[in-house]
This record gives structure tokens, C-alpha cells and sequence, in this order.
């Protein structure tokens, strides 16, 4: 198959390589902003993964030219933070053609919707069939430009669904090769809610805040940055989230439960569990708090859970709390900014029956 990856971060460069190594033909794009990983594997001809999955995967291209990026693509990849989904969205606006798949991953909340907003592509249009996954099939980083540790390639666990969702099961088919483990949700609402990101990296790095500042991020976020007391934190919003989901008669999973079937994790506790998880071992912290741990999670994700805890009737007074605490931490109003919500995604009138028809 003839796959594109928009989004040369870590994520993408793990889903290129792991694409590629099961014998498609991958091409990868990003914008001129971010030259350094994309110049080194258009330099060595592929890209080199060491851990979970490792070896030599050969790419076709890397590149900054959309036109070329998308040559005879079937299934195109949108990989990337939540604010990366927009500009995405826009710079494919018009070039797609019908029959071709988009899969964002991880959807970040609301990300099928939010690409197909930029993309001008109304949500009920199924030409271009449009996905999206819960999550990042991978626990990854770069550790040089074209050289991706892969800390954990999920086993299963990972949500994918397609809006509209009668194209779901066709999707997973699609990409079955790749991601065995990826498994079916029953609308883009269960995909972004069971994304525990906004739940985890906030608490962590909130109640972290002075050791990031003071030691430059030079310490394990999970093994170190998790106490019990920072596991109650996580568990209050979890408990939250899980609720909302609840309102729409959409099953969400604890985060320490989904970790355990991810692979992530040995124990379903919000403390031990996280400090001993072997998907986490030698992660280490963000080097500032101006990081996307903040920046995506509570910007797009808490703002994005707490807007539609109030349009189903869930209260969500600790999610509501963090999106304060960290508005006053990095001096900006998170929740004023409205960066992604249920009104910006064009959902915001549909009662519960009519989100969960989505």
C-alpha cells in the first residue's frame, strides 16, 4: 500500500518506520518549520528504530513538498500534537481525492473533526473517508534526527473510529498488518475520551512544577514525578472523564485498566502503577513547562472534556480546576482561549442523543 505520513515529531517517525518495515511504500512530510529529522532521513533513505520494534526501514521520501508527499496515496496519516491537526487539515484542503483514507492519530479530542473542519470537508461527507485512533500507537522518542527509540509499540488497547462510523470496521481491515492490536469504538466521542493524556501529563507536571523549573526536566516523569498524592490528583480527573462518557452511554476505561491492555502498565493504581509501569520506564520529564504537557493537554484536551461535561449535564469541578491552576502557572487564560471544544468542532448544539449519532 501507498501510505503518507504528515508529521516527521517522533510519532510520525514511528509510524513511517513501522509502516515501511511491514513492507508499504511511505513517504513522509512536514513543514519547512521542522528541517532537521526530515533532512537526515532523506539522507540515509530511511529511518533507524532501536527497543520495542528495531532495525533499517527504507522510505521512498522525506520532504517538505506536499504535492510529492501525497503521490498515488491511499492511506494518509495525520501524526502529530492537536494543534498540529488544523494546519494539517488546511494544507490538504482541496488536493485529496475520493476514495482516499485519512487516519489522525492520535485524535487529541475531537481530531476527525477538527480535520475535517480545516479540510472543508463537512462531517457527514464519506468520500474521503476520514479516522481517527484514541491514541499514539507508540511510547517514543528521538533520540538523534532519523533515530527513534521505541520505548512500547502498543499490544492493544488503542481506539479507532471513523466519522462517520460506518466505515470503521473497513479501516481496521485497512490497516490490520501494521496495528493488530487496534481495536473498534463506536463513535469519535469514545476515541477522544478514552485519550488519557490531558488526564495524566497535567496532574504529573503540575505537581511537579518547581523540580521541572529547577532542574531543567532532569528526572523520570513517571518513576519519579508520580507520588501517591500525584495519583489521586490523576484518579479525580479520571473519575471526571469517565463520567462524561457515562452521559453518553459510552464505556470509558480507567486510565491504569486501559494501561494494563495497552502494555503500558502491570497494575490498575494510579500510583504504583504508574511509578513501575514497564512502558514507562526512562521516560524522562519536559525541560520547561511551556510544553505541550500543558500546552495540548490542557489547552485542546481539559478544555475540550470540560465543554462537553456542560453540554451533557457532568460536572467537572477538579478538570475545571486544573485548566485554572495551569492558566495561572503559564499566564494565559486556557479556557477563554477555547482553543478546541465541542462549539469549535461545529457539535456544540447536539444534545446527548445527537452526539452519540456522531
Amino acid at each position: 500500500m501507498k501510505i503518507t505520513v504528515l508529521g516527521a515529531g517522533a510519532g510520525g517517525t514511528a509510524m513511517a518506520f513501522d509502516c515501511a518495515n511491514h513492507g508499504h511504500d511511505v513517504r513522509l512530510f512536514d513543514f519547512p518549520e521542522f528541517p532537521d529529522n526530515v533532512a537526515a532521513i532523506a539522507a540515509a533513505g530511511g529511518i533507524r528504530a532501536e527497543g520495542d520494534i528495531e532495525g533499517f526501514a527504507t522510505i521512498v521520501s522525506a520532504g517538505h513538498d506536499i504535492d510529492e508527499a501525497l503521490t498515488d496515496a491511499e492511506l494518509i496519516y495525520v501524526v502529530g500534537p492537536a494543534f498540529s491537526t488544523a494546519p494539517f487539515g488546511q494544507i490538504l484542503a482541496g488536493k485529496l481525492r475520493a476514495g482516499q483514507t485519512v487516519i489522525v492519530s492520535p485524535s487529541s479530542c475531537g481530531g476527525a473533526l477538527a480535520f475535517k473542519a480545516a479540510a472543508g470537508i463537512a462531517v457527514d461527507d464519506d468520500s474521503v473517508r476520514v479516522a481517527e485512533t484514541s491514541t499514539l500507537h507508540y511510547a517514543v522518542r528521538l533520540t538523534e534526527p532519523g533515530h527513534i527509540h521505541v520505548f512500547l509499540k502498543l499490544k492493544a488497547g488503542n481506539l479507532l473510529a471513523a466519522l462517520p462510523g460506518k466505515h470503521t470496521d473497513a479501516l481496521l481491515e485497512m490497516i490490520r498488518d501494521v496495528y493488530p492490536g487496534m481495536e473498534r469504538a463506536n463513535s469519535v466521542l469514545q476515541t477522544s475520551l478514552q485519550n488519557a493524556n490531558p488526564i495524566i501529563h497535567p496532574a504529573v507536571t503540575l505537581a511537579n512544577a518547581a523540580r521541572i523549573e529547577g532542574t531543567g526536566g532532569a528526572f523520570l516523569f513517571y518513576e519519579e514525578g508520580v507520588s501517591d498524592a500525584t495519583g489521586r490528583l490523576i484518579e479525580a480527573l479520571d473519575k471526571e472523564r469517565i463520567a462524561i462518557g457515562a452521559a453518553l452511554g459510552i464505556e470509558v476505561l480507567s486510565d491504569p485498566e486501559m494501561g494494563m491492555r495497552q502494555g503500558y502498565m502491570l497494575e490498575a493504581n494510579y500510583g504504583t502503577g504508574y511509578r513501575k509501569a514497564p512502558g514507562f520506564l526512562g521516560i524522562g520529564a519536559q525541560p520547561q513547562l511551556d510544553h505541550r504537557y500543558l500546552n495540548e493537554d490542557v489547552g485542546y484536551g481539559l478544555v475540550f472534556m470540560s465543554a462537553l461535561g456542560k453540554q451533557v449535564g457532568v460536572d467537572t469541578p477538579n478538570i475545571d480546576a486544573m485548566i485554572r491552576l495551569t492558566s495561572v502557572l503559564m499566564a494565559r487564560d486556557y479556557g477563554g482561549e477555547a482553543l478546541r471544544t465541542p462549539a469549535s468542532l461545529g457539535i456544540g448544539e447536539l444534545d446527548a442523543e445527537g452526539l452519540k449519532a456522531l
